[in-house]
């Protein structure tokens, strides 16, 4: 029997697959515990310089598994509770990670599956994939952070249309309103994913990393926070092995190597 959730890797770029195919990669603590403790693990190894989510099949991921959820009888809000609670520290890792992470959109992506790409820094979605939000026209709310990652990339407006009317949004609207970085012919996602991670670790992975945690934070914090935080991340950097060698090619008139082991 298959495991739910694949990881293998490609070069030192970690690729995890939803692989529940004939439940269109559905969310259940099966799938969801091995894709938090991998993300935790991934965050914390130094030979994965960037992560792939992608899934198997035709969809991406069709949100939480509502027929595997509706077993609990006794109560309906304590295997939501619980499952989120499993999400939740999966979406943190990946806002937290200092590495970039890429949603292969290859299918369908509702619901949780939507919240999970959204949280990704960057989407690669094929022509014929759909997104949907899908919390809403099931009766329930927006989880795995989407409720905070959709207003900061569309605006709150079209946050609200999105929330209120749950249309399918397909690829070429999906990437003219902002929420995804590329369209990408069929079965394409994939290597077009690892792609644009090879082309941001050509680049210091060190800055990438205090710029997307500078980015992440400046929602929370007043001006003269953030100010500080810039100032520290940009000492930091300067020290780093990434900085040293970047301020020392400029002054070299030569091309850096950055990202050595």
């Amino acid at each position: 029997m298959e495991k739910p959730l694949k990881l293998e890797m490609k070069e030192n770029i970690a690729i995890l697959t939803l692989n529940r195919p004939k439940a269109f990669n559905a969310f259940n603590h099966e799938v969801v515990e091995p894709l938090t403790r991998n993300l935790m693990s991934i965050t914390k190894d130094p030979d994965v310089d960037g992560v792939v989510i992608t899934g198997e099949g035709k969809a991406f991921c069709a949100g939480g598994d509502l027929k595997w959820l509706s077993k609990y009888e006794k109560s309906r809000s304590e295997p939501f509770h619980n499952l989120a609670a499993l999400f939740h520290q999966g979406i943190l890792e990946i806002r937290r990670m200092p590495k970039p992470v890429v949603a292969a959109i290859n299918g369908f992506a509702a619901g949780g599956g939507f919240s999970l790409a959204l949280a990704c820094d960057f989407r690669v979605m094929e022509t014929s994939a759909t997104l949907l939000q899908g919390y809403t026209s099931n009766g329930l709310s927006i989880d795995g952070g989407g409720t905070f990652t959709l207003p900061r990339i569309v605006g709150l407006a079209r946050a609200m249309e999105i929330v209120a009317f749950d249309r399918p949004i397909p690829a070429e609207k999906a990437l003219s309103w902002g929420l995804i970085t590329k369209v990408v012919e069929d079965g394409k996602s994939l290597e077009e994913s690892l792609n644009l991670i090879r082309e941001i670790l050509k680049r210091p992975l060190s800055s990438f990393a205090a710029s997307k945690r500078l980015l992440g934070e400046s929602f929370q914090v007043p001006l003269e926070v953030e100010l500080e935080r810039e100032r520290e991340a940009l000492a930091w950097c300067a020290e780093h092995p990434n900085g040293i060698e970047g301020i020392q090619a400029f002054l070299e008139k030569r091309k850096p190597r950055y990202n050595a082991r």
